[in-house]
């Protein structure tokens, strides 16, 4: 994988593009203007390893929440806004790090000036977000469909219509359901632009044909080398957009954070129930910050080999099972206290 290079830009204290990391984002759906109930959340996806929150902005009273959700947060926040050139101005000057904008529902020129002039004032970044569901109505009619190169046309028009404003701070979205269209879409415009790419698949689904969806879309992408910062779209708690976004990191090694497990999926030589022990043993080390690789194996296999290869891990055998740390055997220890014996050797290895 050679990452493309990109322009950097600021959204807060978080660079995105150029060199640095791929960043992992997520967006609230709690009501903005109940600040308690966003707040709840946003430490809730802070703790999970969100980088950035994004925030709908559908009204005043959530454009002036902006600040105060600010001061009890730790991440930089973007304001997503829609139709009201207003809205932008308002969370900008309210402290918003970014203002997610669709240049085609904001309407004339003067309002879109309004918005750049106010992020020029404040040192704000913007992304340009193109949605299929969001064409403009023009060049829709242009291909008579969502295409790739209608959706490349929008952003490259919108892009230009920001760039005679005298402004750079732009990352760019180009986003569809459809898993083809999005990666075909990204692929064009990856080859003629040099802003930052805010890649995801939009309106993916649910928490689990959302996930297999977005990992596909999102790992062709990123496997391209595309993508400066991601979103992973799901009907359902925010936490596991993030969650999922990890795993995609992870499992290209592009960034490393939390636990991987390789678990063996079972077979008529496993004499231990490793499907219990392998998902109890997961969802205790969910809070694990620090990359680490744990085999869960169940028979004698393959199980030893890769529970070697792993940092921590046990490799099944008839009521017991060998215990492996950094490929060397520690113990054998009974089916029954195995679990424990996992995670208290995981502890001390953390």
């Amino acid at each position: 994988m050679i990452r493309k290079k990109t322009k950097a830009i600021n959204v807060g204290k978080v660079k995105i593009g150029g060199d640095n990391p791929i960043t992992i984002q997520s967006m609230t759906n709690t009501k903005t203007e109940d600040i308690e109930a966003t707040v709840c959340q946003i430490i809730d996806l802070e703790n999970a390893g969100c980088e950035i929150v994004r925030v709908a902005v559908p009204t005043e009273e959530a454009a002036a929440n902006i600040s105060k959700i600010k001061d009890k947060i730790n991440i930089p926040l973007i304001a997503d806004i829609h139709f009201l050139h207003k809205l932008a101005v308002k969370s900008i000057e309210n402290g918003a790090d970014a203002v997610r904008i669709n240049p085609g529902n904001i309407g004339s020129l003067s309002r879109i000036k309004n918005i750049v002039d106010a992020a020029k004032a404040h040192n704000v970044s913007i992304r340009i977000g193109v949605n299929g569901g969001s064409l403009e109505k023009e060049i829709h009619a242009k291909y008579g469909k969502i295409s790739s190169d209608a959706l490349v046309e929008s952003a490259i028009k919108n892009i230009k219509i920001i760039e005679d404003m005298n402004f750079d701070q732009i990352k760019v979205s180009i986003k569809a359901s459809d898993i083809n269209l999005t990666v075909e879409s990204y692929q064009k415009l990856s080859e003629i632009i040099d802003y930052p790419l805010h890649i995801g698949v939009t309106e993916a689904g649910t928490i689990y044909s959302g996930s297999i969806k977005s990992s596909i879309g999102l790992g062709i992408l990123l496997y391209k080398g595309i993508g400066d910062t991601m979103r992973v779209s799901l009907t359902g708690d925010p936490v596991e957009e993030v969650n999922v976004g990890w795993k995609i990191l992870n499992f290209l090694g592009l960034r490393k954070r939390g636990v991987e497990i390789i678990s063996c999926p079972t077979c008529g030589r496993t004499e231990i129930d490793i499907i219990s022990l392998a998902n109890s043993v997961e969802k205790k080390l969910n809070f694990v910050k620090k990359s680490i690789k744990v085999a869960v194996m169940g028979c004698v296999v393959n199980g030893p080999g890769e529970a070697k290869e792993a940092d921590i891990g046990i490799a099944g055998g008839r009521e017991v099972g060998l215990l492996f740390r950094k490929g060397e055997i520690i113990k054998k220890v009974p089916m029954q206290t195995l679990e424990d014996e996992l995670l208290k050797e995981i502890n001390k290895l953390l």
